[in-house]
C-alpha cells in the first residue's frame, strides 16, 4: 500500500478494503500508463455512474496541487545555498531601510511605514523570477514585463542597493522623493524613470493600462 494512498480514507467509508483497491489500481495505471489514461479511466467511469443514473454533483474546485508534479519538476538551474544568502542579504536591506527611514522621520517617527512584510511573503518568487526568467530588453529578444507589488518595493531596492544601483542615500530617504534623492513608495517611471518601467498601485493601475 502507497503511503498517499493509506492515508486516504474517509472517517464514514463502509468499506475501505475495496476503496484501496481503487486507489491501488488508480495508481498502478499513474505508474505505468501515466496521467493522461488515468483522467481517461476515470472520465469514463464518471460517465457511466451517471448514465446509470447516479447523482454525481459538479464542482469546479480541485485540491490545490502544484502544476506540474514534483517528479516532472525541471532541476534548479542555480545554486540554492547562495540564493538563499542573497535573499537574506535582500530582505535584510528591505527591512533596514524602512526601520531607518521611519525612525529619522519627523517630528515622531513611524508615519512613512513600508509594508516590509509584502516583500518578506514574495522574496522567493522575485528573486527566482530575477536570477533566471526574467529578461531586460536586448537586441536579440524583446525585454519582459513585470508589474511589481507594489508594497513588494523595498525588496526590489534592497536588492539594487546590493547589484550597485541605488546609494546609501537613497535609502535613507525611502519615501521622501520630493527633494529628488529618495525612493517612490510605489513603482512609477515618472519619479524613477531609470529604474521603474510601469507605474502600479495607486499610482496606477499597472496591466490594466
Amino acid at each position: 500500500m502507497a503511503p498517499q494512498a493509506a492515508q486516504i480514507q474517509a472517517a464514514n467509508d463502509v468499506d475501505s478494503l475495496e476503496t484501496q483497491e481503487w486507489l491501488d489500481a488508480l495508481e498502478a495505471v499513474l505508474d505505468r500508463e501515466g496521467p493522461d489514461r488515468a483522467h481517461y479511466l476515470l472520465e469514463r467511469l464518471t460517465d457511466l455512474a451517471r448514465r446509470s443514473g447516479a447523482h454525481i454533483p459538479f464542482s469546479p474546485n480541485t485540491a490545490y496541487l502544484n502544476t506540474i508534479p514534483a517528479g516532472l519538476e525541471p532541476p534548479h538551474p542555480g545554486n540554492q545555498e547562495l540564493e538563499s544568502r542573497i535573499r537574506h542579504y535582500i530582505r535584510w536591506n528591505a527591512m533596514a531601510m524602512v526601520v531607518r527611514a521611519n525612525k529619522h522621520n519627523p517630528p515622531d517617527g513611524g508615519d512613512l511605514g513600508g509594508h516590509i512584510a509584502s516583500f518578506a511573503s514574495l522574496a522567493t518568487m522575485i528573486g527566482c523570477g530575477q536570477n533566471h526568467f526574467w529578461h531586460a530588453d536586448t537586441p536579440e529578444r524583446g525585454g519582459d514585463l513585470v508589474y511589481f507589488q507594489g508594497h513588494s518595493s523595498p525588496g526590489v531596492y534592497g536588492r539594487a542597493y546590493l547589484e550597485g544601483r541605488l546609494t546609501e542615500e537613497q535609502l535613507n530617504n525611502f519615501r521622501q522623493e520630493v527633494g529628488g534623492k529618495g525612493l517612490s513608495s510605489y513603482p512609477h517611471p515618472k519619479l524613477m524613470p531609470e529604474f521603474w518601467q510601469m507605474p502600479t498601485v495607486t499610482m496606477g493601475l499597472g496591466p490594466l493600462r
